[in-house]
């Protein structure tokens, strides 16, 4: 039967002929277990010594990969700035990366080129272990509008009286949330300079975390191996493994 890579968790796959010929134009991205949401401990352990898939990229709640898997391009080139380094599966973050806070929730978008095509990724983490994941794109987009999307994202799936720190590497997202959106609002959603830009998402993320007041907003550096930012980055750039 034809082989596949999955997009989300690395992985091969196959799929009988039959079912790729009734469908002649399309390839197939994602195995059964990633478009299912099945949690990484529930799935079939790999008969060979290839490495185990990560925790797949749904809105479904999974449980955290331990095993190690290759590190994977797919097509942003290593060793250039941080903005532009390898974009990993899933499994190869978690293999790769090891440091930093292992419970909130962390947020990232991410637009190639700013502007154009992006995405956003949310993952919330308890001591080490996925409580449940979430990401999305657009074709047409900013940077900005997907670090905000993300922080709305994250707040929809937060109870009003959940206490838990979100994290952003996006210290404007922070400021607009919790210095600069309260005055804007009372000024008539305005701002010394002019218009405030992103004015819909600003005040839709505004809104969400106000109603959210034990919630902690917290800066935490981007593409410095922190594991779990690195994990929502890989979320927010899914679509670049994908067709939009």
């Amino acid at each position: 039967m034809p082989s596949f890579t999955c997009t989300m968790c690395g992985t091969s796959f196959t799929l009988p002929q039959a079912t790729l010929d009734k469908y002649p134009r399309w390839t197939p991205r994602e195995c059964m277990d990633c478009k299912r949401g099945v949690p990484f401990d529930k799935r079939a352990r790999p008969s060979s010594s290839a490495a185990a898939p990560a925790s797949p990229a749904h809105a479904a709640p999974s449980a955290q990969s331990k095993a190690p898997a290759a590190a994977q391009s797919s097509g942003r080139s290593a060793g250039l700035s941080a903005t532009v380094e390898e974009n990993l599966p899933l499994a190869a973050v978690l293999a790769r990366y090891t440091k930093g806070p292992d419970t909130g929730v962390f947020t990232d978008g991410a637009c190639q080129p700013n502007p154009g095509p992006g995405g956003w990724g949310v993952v919330h983490v308890d001591g080490g272990r996925i409580v449940g994941q979430w990401y999305g794109s657009a074709p047409q987009t900013t940077n900005n509008r997907m670090e905000l999307t993300a922080l709305i994202e994250a707040f929809k799936q937060l109870s009003v009286d959940t206490t838990v720190t979100v994290y952003s590497d996006s210290k404007l997202c922070i400021q607009t949330l919790d210095e600069w959106a309260h005055g804007w609002m009372k000024n008539g959603w305005r701002k010394k300079g002019g218009e405030v830009k992103n004015l819909d998402l600003v005040k839709e993320a505004f809104a969400l975390r106000t109603a959210r007041p034990k919630l902690r907003l917290q800066h935490i550096a981007a593409h410095s191996g922190n594991r779990w930012n690195e994990y929502a980055d890989s979320l927010s750039t899914a679509w670049t493994r994908q067709t939009l």
